[in-house]
């Protein structure tokens, strides 16, 4: 099954759904970062709530970034999604490794993050960002983000995001999903909904059953309509002409101390863990344009 996002409403449009389904996406950022278990855990999760909260863009060119500063051993989490499936990000201390947990021995993304803040940066046209933000209630990031949609968009909301990691460390099954009541669902939806969801195992329980975003979804809402169905992919827009605008950027002391050094430079991106090289030739041309 490749990797792929719906988005739709359910239970005659008194809730709306985001659900997506991020294997390959989180295994490519597994192999970019080369991260630990329960690094790959938390990104993944992080990846595959963005993947979400960017689909609930209404413009061409808006983005989310998802951002946690926290006192854990990860030590932060920065995540960047389009509107079209596009994501990508990382983990600031990607090589963690921390005990299962000693309760259902799981993976143990809490004890990763520990104490911190959630920020929600929404760039939608305007000159300057929306930006929210929350205390990390848990560590779990799903239910970080249930609690920063009810309180700082007041949307009563379900967050659902798993990962599950085979013994050589690669991804074996990841996705989520986003369940919003509308401000005119009744009491009957929501009661029903509530039953449900305290009956519901984990996502990729589920995933690993074999159930495909919709079956799940069913299983939850009864009927569903699909409004929109896209690919999903880590994809960073980083290339050398880029990363070569932001060395130029430095300003020409700057580069006149590097070409004085007479070392080539390495520049990494943290987001896609790609490394561009400049020779002494690429830092003259470089001053040239400087100037």
């Amino acid at each position: 099954m490749k990797d792929y996002m719906i988005r739709g409403t359910a239970a005659n449009d008194q809730i709306r759904f985001f659900a997506a389904y991020t294997k390959d996406t989180v295994e490519t950022a597994r192999s970019s970062h080369n991260t630990s278990r329960v690094a790959t855990a938390a990104l993944g999760r992080l990846l595959t709530a963005g993947l979400m909260m960017g689909a609930m863009g209404k413009n061409e060119d808006d983005l989310v970034t998802l951002k946690i500063d926290c006192q854990g051993p990860i030590q932060g989490l920065l995540v960047t999604a389009d509107i079209h499936g596009n994501v990508k990000g990382y983990a600031k201390n990607p090589n963690v490794h921390l005990p299962a947990r000693q309760s259902d021995g799981k993976i143990d993304v809490a004890g990763a993050l520990d104490l911190g803040v959630m920020s929600i940066i929404r760039e939608i046209g305007l000159k300057e960002p929306y930006i929210g933000q929350t205390h990390l209630v848990s560590g779990e990031i799903a239910e970080d983000l249930t609690y920063y949609f009810a309180t700082s968009e007041q949307i009563p909301s379900s967050v659902a995001l798993g990962v599950l990691v085979n013994d050589d460390n690669t991804v074996r099954q990841a996705g989520g999903f986003i369940i919003q009541l509308m401000p005119f669902a009744d009491d009957e939806t929501i009661d029903a909904l509530e039953a449900k969801l305290g009956q519901f195992t984990s996502v990729t329980t589920e995933l690993d059953k074999g159930k495909t975003l919709e079956e799940m979804l069913e299983d939850l809402l009864g009927p569903l309509t699909i409004h929109d169905e896209m690919p999903v992919q880590f994809k960073c827009n980083c290339s050398r002409e880029r990363v070569e605008g932001i060395v130029i950027s430095v300003g020409e002391a700057e580069l006149l101390d590097m070409i004085k050094d007479g070392e080539p430079i390495e520049v990494n991106c943290q987001f896609c863990n790609t490394n561009y090289v400049y020779t002494i030739d690429d830092l003259k041309q470089m001053l040239e344009k400087a100037k």
